[in-house]
């Protein structure tokens, strides 16, 4: 059995670790992007989608395609509560019904639900959209990392998109050994010892990878979590000079665009109430914040110049156990989702 999407990639496992896993939330883009009134075109995991606002304010994603003869509805004409494609008039609604055909009054398409329609939601900043292999499929739960759902917890999102697979963010988010060479002249990574061993831990949604003879350093440990979205997440040592708080966190995940690119999303998270909070804000806006992206901005020009067969050509040694852990993960997964949709 194909995918619903058509799109032949995500029927091989290769496929799926290019292109992103199945049956899992994906965030897609600032909540930011998508203003009322406006239609946004967006590829993400090996989908044309259609993102806008209805009336309300609610964000709905949908596939970038006319039932009737396959126009970009993005192209369209945004009336309120449904679309109206720009070709032949036809107005779909937020649930992929399509509700009128202008041109033949009582056409058997009425009614009809004719456009594959993501569940969707926006939480923390962004818009996050379900994935489903099946088109009917009931969603997860959606379920984030406790910073970004406890009220103690304060952050800003940083988001980006880069010329490279987003396996190679997932990779380089879980090598925390990197911090201490391609970041060390961070102002938060320029101290600690510059070789380590590491230990795996099992976690109830996935795994750390952790020094084993420092913590509290450097970039010394990630974790993978896995609730039906992929995060990791990790904390970074910060100086007294950034303020009041407790360790700086950060949560990040990475949707694939396509084959070569991805967008990625970091949250810059800090459990802090009150005044501490408005003066953490302060600092970041003022002094931090610039930092964090020249960190970034290192990680962009590493992943974008590596070739696209770098996995081929690899040799491996302690310090990427979790790499090789968690491409074993995603491959067995992919497996496992093609097996069952070959079961249907």
């Amino acid at each position: 059995m194909r995918h619903p999407s058509g799109n032949p990639s995500l029927d091989t496992v290769d496929g799926l670790l290019r292109l992103g896993l199945r049956d899992r939330w994906y965030a897609l883009c600032p909540a930011g992007q998508v203003r009322r009134g406006e239609l946004v075109r967006l590829d993400r995991v090996g989908e044309e989608l259609l993102i806008w606002r209805d009336a309300a304010g609610t964000v709905h994603v949908q596939e970038d395609r006319c039932p009737h003869r396959g126009a970009r509805l993005s192209q369209g004409v945004h009336m309120g509560d449904r679309i109206a494609c720009n070709y032949h008039g036809l107005q779909i609604d937020d649930e992929g019904v399509v509700v009128s055909v202008p041109g033949v009054p009582g056409c058997a398409l009425e009614g009809k639900r004719a456009l594959r329609t993501f569940p969707a939601l926006e939480h923390a900043g962004a818009v996050f959209a379900w994935f489903g292999d099946q088109e009917d499929a009931e969603p997860a739960p959606f379920q984030p990392p406790e910073q970004l759902v406890d009220p103690e917890w304060d952050g800003f999102l940083a988001y980006v998109e880069w010329d490279a697979p987003w396996v190679y963010s997932l990779d380089n988010l879980m090598d925390p050994m990197h911090g201490a060479f391609l970041h060390r002249k961070s102002h938060t990574m320029s101290t600690g010892k510059r070789e380590a061993l590491f230990q795996i831990r099992d976690t109830p949604t996935g795994f750390v990878f952790e020094k084993t003879d420092q913590a509290g350093v450097n970039f010394d440990w990630s974790e993978w979590i896995d609730t039906d979205m992929h995060w990791v997440r990790l904390s970074i040592p910060y100086p007294a000079t950034a303020g009041p708080g407790g360790p700086f966190t950060i949560v990040c995940t990475a949707t694939p665009i396509n084959e070569t690119q991805h967008a990625a999303f970091f949250w810059r998270t800090r459990k802090v109430t009150g005044w501490q909070r408005d003066s953490w804000r302060f600092l970041y806006k003022a002094r931090l914040e610039p930092r964090h992206w020249e960190v970034l901005e290192q990680d962009r020009v590493m992943e974008e110049a590596m070739p696209l067969d770098a996995w081929s050509r690899e040799n491996l040694y302690q310090h990427d156990l979790a790499i090789v852990r968690l491409r074993r993960m995603l491959g067995g997964e992919a497996r496992r989702q093609l097996r069952a949709r070959e079961a249907r």
